[in-house]
C-alpha cells in the first residue's frame, strides 16, 4: 500500500502499533541492561511511556496529525518514566512541534518533524552520550533528510533501515556495551517503535491498544486501614543543641527504649527520631548533653484509629488535603523508595509522600506531578534517590508552577541523608545547597544477584552470583550474600568513617544477618553500625558508610 500523505488516523494506527509492538517485547529490551543486575528496565519504562501517551489520543479520533501528535507528546510527557521514558517524550514533544498546525504529511513534512525530534532530544540531555537512543534517533534523523521517495512507506523503511544500522554500531560507540555484547536498550526501544509504525502503515493495520500489566505501575504509597499492633506508640523527634559527637553514644543509651531509632549528629546540633513508649525518659536523658528545641511528640495508636474510623486511607488524605489548605506550610517533601521499611522511615523523618518507585519500578512524571499538586506548601523537594529516576523529576518541576527543587539523589542512603540533615530554621536556597553538599559525602554500596552469565571489566560473572556494587558499579562477585556485603563495606569504610548503615532486604535471613552484623562491630569497634529493616525486593543489602 502507499500513501503520498498521511493524516491523523493514519498516525493513530502507526503510533498503537508500534506501543503494541513494544509492550510485546519490553522484557526483551530489559534484558539488554549492561550489568547484569535484575533492576534492568528500560523495555518497561519505555513502553508504558509510550502507552501513557497513546491512551491520550485513544478517543480523539482527529483526522488531524498536528493535532493527534500534540495530544500524545503531552501524554508522553506525563506519562514518562526513567531516563530513557523522559528522552523518548521529548523526541514526540520535537515531532510533535514539526507536526504543528497540519492536517496531513508528505514524507519530506515527515523528515522535518522526525529532525525535530533529534533536535529535542539531544537538548533533554546535559550531557549527550553516543551510542545511546539519542545517536539512533539522529540516525532516523539524517536518513529522513536524505530520502527522495514521495510514498511515505518507503521514507520510513528507510528510517526503520537507518535505524538498525545506528543500533547495531552502538557497542563501537560505548565501550560499555561492548563489554558486555549488547546494542543499547533505550535505542532498541525506539527502533521496535519506528519498525511498528512502519509496519501498521505497510500493512494497512487497524490497530488496538494493548494493555500493560497492571503490576507494572508505581504510585503513592498508600497505609493501609487494617488493625495494626503498634508496639511502641509514642513517635517522638527532637533537636539538641549541643556536641554532635555525642550522637553516637545517646544513641546506643535510648535505643533500648524503642524502636526505628536514628540519631544524626552535625556541629553542634543532633537530631533525633525514635518511636517509644517512655518519651519523658528519652527526653530526660537528652537534656543531659544538650538544650532541647523543636520536640514533637505524636500518639501513634491514635492517629491508627483515626485512620479506621476515617473508613479508607482515601477519606483521610481528603481531610488532610483540606486541613492543609487552610495554613501553608513552608516547606514539603516528595520521596521515591521500594521496601515497606524504607518507606516508614522516610515517612518518620517528615516526608510528606513517598511514591513508590525504585529499582524496576520508575515513576511518572504524572505521579510526581499528582503529589506536587496535593502539597499546600511554598518550597517542595523532591529525592528522587535513584539516577534513572532524575530526569523525570526535573521534568515534573520544569512542569509545575509551584517552587519545587530536586535534590539528585541517586540512592536511598543519600535521600534519608537530605531529610535528616534538613534545617526547617533555614531558608530554602541554603538548604538546598546545604542538602547537596551533604550526600556528597554519602558512600553507597548495595547487594544484588546476576541476571545472567557475563564479564564485566575481567570480572566472570555466571547468572544466580551475587554481585555487590559502590557507587552502582559492580566490584565484588561470590556465593554468599552477608560475604559480599562484608567484602563490600571493607572496600568503603576507612579510617574516617564513623557511620555504617544497613537496610535489609525481605530475602536476607535473621540468622546470618545476626552474625553479619557481629562480625561488623568487632572488625568497625570505632564506627557505630546501624541496621534497619528495609523490606526491599531484588536488594540483600542496602549500605551507606559516612
Amino acid at each position: 500500500m502507499k500513501y503520498q500523505k498521511i493524516n491523523g488516523h493514519d498516525f493513530y494506527n502507526m503510533v498503537v502499533n508500534g506501543s503494541n509492538r513494544l509492550l510485546e517485547q519490553s522484557d526483551y529490551v530489559n534484558a539488554l541492561n549492561v550489568f547484569p543486575v535484575p533492576d534492568g528496565d528500560t523495555g518497561t519504562n519505555m513502553s508504558m511511556t509510550f502507552k501513557a501517551a497513546v491512551k491520550e489520543i485513544e478517543n480523539l479520533n482527529s483526522k488531524s496529525i498536528g493535532e493527534t501528535s500534540k495530544k500524545l507528546a503531552k501524554g508522553a510527557l506525563m506519562g514518562a518514566r526513567g531516563n530513557s521514558g523522559v528522552i523518548l517524550s521529548q523526541i514526540l514533544r520535537g515531532i510533535a512541534k514539526g507536526l504543528e498546525e497540519k492536517e496531513e504529511v508528505t514524507s519530506q513534512e515527515l523528515a522535518i518533524a522526525i529532525q525535530e525530534g533529534s533536535k529535542a532530544a539531544y537538548k533533554a540531555v546535559m550531557r549527550p552520550t553516543e551510542g545511546t537512543i539519542l545517536s539512533v534517533i539522529r540516525a532516523a534523523a539524517e536518513g529522513a533528510a536524505g530520502t527522495k521517495s514521495d510514498d511515505v512507506v518507503d521514507f520510513l523503511n528507510t528510517v526503520v533501515l537507518d535505524s538498525k544500522i545506528m543500533l547495531d554500531k552502538t557497542p563501537e560507540l560505548l565501550p560499555a556495551l561492548k563489554k558486555a555484547k549488547v546494542v543499547d536498550s533505550g535505542g532498541m526501544g525506539l527502533y521496535i517503535i519506528f519498525k511498528g509504525m512502519h509496519e501498521a502503515l505497510r500493512d494497512g493495520i487497524k490497530a488496538e491498544l494493548k494493555d500493560i500489566k497492571p503490576a507494572e505501575a508505581g504510585g503513592v504509597r498508600a497505609q493501609g486501614t487494617e488493625e495494626i499492633d503498634i508496639t511502641f506508640g509514642y513517635c517522638t523527634e527532637f533537636i539538641v543543641l549541643g556536641d554532635a559527637s555525642k550522637a553516637k553514644n545517646f544513641q546506643k543509651d535510648i535505643e533500648k527504649l524503642g524502636d526505628s531509632c536514628i540519631v544524626v549528629g552535625y556541629e553542634d546540633v543532633i537530631k533525633v527520631h525514635i518511636h517509644t513508649n517512655d518519651p519523658g525518659t528519652v527526653l530526660a536523658k537528652a537534656v543531659q548533653i544538650g538544650e532541647l528545641s523543636k520536640i514533637k511528640i505524636d500518639n501513634m495508636r491514635e492517629e491508627h484509629r483515626e485512620l479506621l474510623n476515617a473508613g479508607a486511607y482515601g477519606n483521610s488524605e481528603v481531610a488532610r488535603d483540606e486541613e492543609e489548605a487552610e495554613e501553608e506550610k513552608e516547606f514539603a517533601f516528595i520521596s521515591v523508595a521500594m521496601g515497606n521499611g524504607i518507606t516508614n522511615i522516610f515517612k518518620d523523618l517528615g516526608v510528606d509522600y513517598v511514591i513508590e518507585g525504585g529499582q524496576t519500578m520508575n515513576p511518572s512524571t504524572q505521579d510526581m506531578i499528582e503529589c506536587i499538586s496535593k502539597l499546600n506548601a511554598k518550597h517542595i523537594f523532591i529525592l528522587p534517590n535513584n539516577k534513572n529516576i532524575i530526569m523525570a523529576a526535573t521534568q515534573a518541576a520544569e512542569i509545575s508552577e509551584k517552587d519545587v527543587r530536586v535534590i539528585k539523589t541517586t540512592t536511598i542512603p543519600q535521600g534519608i541523608t537530605a531529610i535528616t540533615m534538613f534545617n526547617h530554621e533555614e531558608d530554602v536556597d541554603s538548604n538546598e545547597k546545604a542538602l547537596k553538599e551533604a550526600i556528597e559525602v554519602v558512600k553507597t554500596g548495595s547487594v544484588t544477584y546476576a541476571v545472567r552469565d557475563t564479564e564485566i571489566d575481567n570480572i566472570e560473572i555466571k547468572e544466580g552470583n551475587m554481585l555487590g556494587l559502590i557507587e552502582g558499579k559492580i566490584k565484588k562477585v561470590g556465593e554468599d550474600y552477608c560475604i559480599v556485603a562484608e567484602e563490600i563495606l571493607e572496600a568503603m569504610v576507612d579510617e574516617d568513617s564513623e557511620l555504617i548503615t544497613i537496610f535489609y532486604g525481605i530475602d536476607v535471613e535473621k540468622d546470618k544477618l545476626d552474625d553479619l552484623i557481629k562480625r561488623l562491630e568487632d572488625k568497625y569497634g570505632n564506627a557505630d553500625v546501624q541496621c534497619y529493616s528495609g523490606e526491599q525486593p531484588l536488594y540483600y543489602f542496602i549500605m551507606s558508610v559516612e
